[in-house]
């Protein structure tokens, strides 16, 4: 699903040259002369760097759908930590480098929030 840049906001993930970014901050400028633009601050998901991008306005970029769901900690096993999907009661895997800081507040049968983009972890 393609969206302008001029629809940004705080918080939505976007996928650019094969990577996905969060919007973390955007500005609309208007220029006394010249076109518009979208000045924005940009987070990989991935990798945490943070990068500036300007972009033309009206600009399309693609927007990643990224889905919250609710699951269930079960156990650690050999560095990796076992979810139970609350409602499918299907469970997954999850690396520790997935984890960040909330492995300091990790308890038995908690329930947390993954992210998916897909198929795949985004963060816990």
């Amino acid at each position: 699903m393609t969206i302008s840049v001029n629809d940004f906001r705080t918080g939505i993930t976007i996928e650019l040259e094969g990577q996905l970014w969060t919007v973390v901050d955007f500005q609309h400028v208007k220029p006394g002369k010249g076109a518009a633009f979208v000045r924005s601050k940009l987070k990989n998901v991935e990798k945490g760097t943070t990068v500036e991008k300007t972009f033309r306005g009206g600009e399309k970029v693609q927007r990643a759908i990224v889905e919250r769901k609710p699951f269930q900690y079960l156990y650690e096993s050999d560095g990796d930590y076992v979810f139970m999907d609350s409602n499918t009661y299907e469970q997954v895997n999850v690396p520790a480098n997935k984890m960040g800081d909330g492995l300091k507040w990790l308890k038995d049968s908690m329930e947390v929030q993954i992210v998916f983009h897909e198929t795949r972890i985004l963060e816990v």
